[in-house]
C-alpha cells in the first residue's frame, strides 16, 4: 500500500541490537513537529547547583504501551547480552511491573535459559512495607516478574522492612556493596526508571533536599508527598553512575511534564531532569499519549 510522503524502514535501536520498524514521516521546515528523527535529540540547558553536564539522549515513541514493553524487554536482553558475564539490572515499580512482567521472561529466554542466573537484581527504590503488602516494589516482582525467570535468589538485592527505615537505607547500602564486589559506588549497567506526574523519579520528589545528597548511595525518606511515607530510594549519584538509564512513561496524564522535563529550562530542575548519566546512555521510552505534547524531534517506532 502506497503512503504519501512516509517511508518504512528497518533501522538498529539505539545504540544498535535490537530492530525496530521506523516510520520516517516527511515534513516541511515550518512543521514544529517533526514524527521522527534518527540522530539523539539535543538536551536543554538548564540552571542549578545540582544540576549535572548534559549528555546525549534518545527519545524513542511507540504507538502503544505493548509495543513498548517489547522494545524494552529486547534492550535489557540485549544489554544482558552485552555484559559477556555479570549483568547487573535496577527496576522501578507501579507501571513497569506489568509491562517488564509481560515481556521480558520471553525475551530473556531468547539468550538461554541460564543467562539470568548470572543477573544481579535490584530496585531502584521501595516503600517501607512488609514484601506482602500490595505497596511493596520487591513484592510486585516476586509475584508477577520472578516466578517466571531464574535469577538466584541471593543475587536479588532487597530492603529489610522489618528495620526502621534509616537503618533499612543503610542496610540496604551494605547489600549493594556486597553486591557489587565492594565498590563504594554501585555501577549498575541498566537502570529503568518510572516518573510521577510531579516530575519525581525513584522517590525522589521536587525541591527534597534529599535532590542535594552527594555521598550516600541510598538515602532514606520519611516525609513523602506521596503515600507511604517512609521509604528508601537511590541517590543520583548512583543513577548518574549507571552504564544505561531507560525513563519509561505511558499515558496522556505524563504528557504535560515531560514536556517540562524534556524542552524546559528550570532554575530548579524537577528530579527526573537531573538524571544525566556521566559516562553512559540515557534513553526515554515513551507510547504516543505520553508524548503528545512534545516537540523536541524524537525516534518513533513499531513493532511488526
Amino acid at each position: 500500500m502506497f503512503v504519501p510522503l512516509r517511508t518504512v524502514f528497518l533501522v538498529p535501536f539505539p545504540p544498535s541490537g535490537c530492530l525496530s520498524v521506523t516510520a520516517q514521516t516527511s515534513a516541511p521546515p515550518s512543521t514544529p513537529r517533526p514524527d521522527c528523527c534518527l540522530a539523539p535529540s539535543p538536551a536543554p540547558t538548564a540552571s542549578g547547583p545540582a544540576m549535572p553536564g548534559f549528555v546525549p539522549r534518545h527519545i524513542s515513541v511507540f504507538p502503544s504501551p505493548q509495543e513498548l514493553g517489547s522494545s524494552l524487554a529486547q534492550l535489557v536482553a540485549q544489554r544482558a547480552a552485552e555484559s559477556g558475564g555479570r549483568f547487573s539490572l535496577g527496576l522501578s515499580g507501579g507501571s513497569l511491573v506489568r509491562i517488564l512482567s509481560q515481556e521480558l521472561p520471553a525475551a530473556a529466554a531468547l539468550s538461554g535459559p541460564a543467562a539470568p542466573a548470572r543477573w544481579v537484581l535490584a530496585f531502584c527504590d521501595e516503600r517501607l512495607v512488609p514484601v506482602e503488602d500490595p505497596e511493596s516494589t520487591y513484592g510486585a516482582y516476586k509475584t508477577h516478574l520472578l516466578s517466571k525467570i531464574s535469577i538466584p535468589e541471593n543475587q536479588v538485592v532487597i530492603i529489610n522492612p522489618s528495620l526502621p527505615v534509616e537503618e533499612a537505607a543503610s542496610d540496604y547500602a551494605e547489600k549493594l556493596k556486597e553486591a557489587f564486589q565492594g565498590e563504594n559506588m554501585p555501577v549498575f549497567d541498566l537502570l529503568i526508571l518510572g516518573i510521577g506526574p510531579d516530575g519525581h523519579t525513584c522517590s525522589l520528589f521536587p525541591d527534597h533536599p534529599l535532590l542535594q545528597e552527594k555521598e550516600k548511595i541510598v538515602a532514606s525518606i520519611s516525609d513523602s508527598p506521596k503515600p507511604p511515607p517512609e521509604r528508601i530510594t537511590l541517590t543520583l549519584p548512583v543513577l548518574n553512575a549507571a552504564r544505561t538509564v531507560v525513563f519509561v512513561a505511558t499515558g496522556e496524564s505524563k504528557a504535560a511534564i515531560l514536556k517540562r522535563i524534556l524542552e524546559g529550562d528550570e532554575e530548579n530542575p524537577l528530579p527526573a531532569a537531573l538524571v544525566q548519566p556521566h559516562t553512559g546512555k540515557l534513553h526515554w521510552f515513551l507510547d504516543e499519549s505520553a508524548a503528545r505534547e512534545l516537540t523536541v524531534p524524537f525516534e518513533k517506532h513499531s513493532i511488526l
